[in-house]
Formats: structure tokens, C-alpha cells, sequence
């Protein structure tokens, strides 16, 4: 089995900093491109950041400048790095993670449990 465990999460003033990590275990032979999304209150759920395995990212417009992610490959870990904050930042934040169980197993999608963030005075 394969588990991701988010955390990070919590209530900030805006302008505010938030670091987020997400850790995958269990199973996993290689992991390909990382990511979080996020779904506030009554919208669809949206892309926020992606990074491949060598390290490329793309990011929403909303947020660039602002949110930067990362991963450390060792520790098969995705973080996002969220400084400037805003309150139309808050919402549930979800890891998303493409990887592969066995050698010739092909690529599923995995998602974390989701973590709240609020951006609030």
C-alpha cells in the first residue's frame, strides 16, 4: 500500500508564511511528478504547482511569485513554501503524487488527505 501524510496546514494573517509537506511511504518503486492542488468552498478543486522528478515546476497564476515548491527525491517528500499570503488562498490543500509501485507496474495518481488553510485576520 502507498500513503501520503500531509501536514503544515493551519490559520495565518494574510501576508503570512506556510510551509507544507507531503511524505509518501509504503510501496514505491519510482515517483514521477509531484504536486498540490487546492479546493476552497464551493469551487472546483484547482491546480496549484507541479514539479517533475528532474526538478522543473509550473505554477498557477495565481500564485506565482508567491508559493514555491519543492521536493526531495530521497526522502520522497513534496513541499510547498506559501509566503505573501492571502485570504482567497484559504482552502483544503492536496498532495498529488504519480508514481510507480513495481518496475513494471504502470504510473497511478495518489492523492494526500488534504490539510485546511486559512488566511484570516
Amino acid at each position: 500500500q502507498v500513503q501520503l501524510v500531509e501536514s503544515g496546514g493551519g490559520l495565518v494573517q494574510p501576508g503570512g508564511s506556510l510551509r507544507l509537506s507531503c511524505a509518501a511511504s509504503g510501496r514505491i518503486f519510482s515517483i514521477n511528478a509531484m504536486g498540490w492542488y487546492r479546493q476552497a468552498p464551493g469551487k472546483q478543486r484547482e491546480l496549484v504547482a507541479t514539479i517533475n522528478r528532474g526538478g522543473s515546476t509550473n505554477y498557477v497564476d495565481a500564485v506565482k511569485g508567491r508559493f514555491t515548491i519543492s521536493r526531495d527525491n530521497a526522502k520522497n517528500t513534496v513541499y510547498l513554501q506559501m509566503d505573501s499570503l492571502k485570504p482567497e488562498d484559504t482552502a483544503i490543500y492536496y498532495c498529488n503524487v504519480n508514481l510507480q509501485k513495481y518496475y513494471y507496474s504502470p504510473e497511478y495518481v495518489y492523492w494526500g488527505q488534504g490539510t485546511q488553510v486559512t488566511v484570516s485576520s
